[in-house]
């Protein structure tokens, strides 16, 4: 069974923050790094920030230096800090796994799994 169950968005002014928390079954998360998603209105879903399974991460420049990604391993979750967001950063989020492994497990292993998201919306 796959789980990806993203929660914490909300309607947030500028320069608010939030958290993001995405539960996951063990055996998505155990084996693999996770990644954030996002997709805004008419856009593409594109990359966010990801952790590898050794603690490694990356973001996206228009995120660095705002944006926090976390996991915790006995829990099975990944967090996404968000500080000073911007109307930019309005989406819905995803978690999946990272990157490269999510090319890989959707090339080469049949996956088809997205959860419904979490809405972000930052607006004055």
């Amino acid at each position: 069974q796959v789980q990806l169950v993203e929660s914490g968005g909300d309607l947030v002014q500028p320069g608010g923050s939030l958290r993001l928390s995405c539960a996951t079954s063990g055996s998505v998360f155990s084996d693999n790094g996770m990644g954030w998603y996002r997709q805004a209105p008419g856009k593409e879903r594109e990359s966010v920030a990801y952790i590898t399974n050794d603690g490694s991460t990356d973001y996206a420049d228009y995120v660095k230096g705002r944006f926090t990604i976390s996991r915790d391993n006995a829990k099975s979750v990944v967090y996404l800090q968000m500080n000073s967001l911007q109307p930019d950063d309005t989406a819905v989020y995803y978690c999946n796994l990272d990157p490269t492994a999510l090319r890989y497990h959707v090339q080469y292993r049949a996956w088809n799994y997205w959860g419904k998201g979490t809405r972000v919306t930052v607006s004055s």
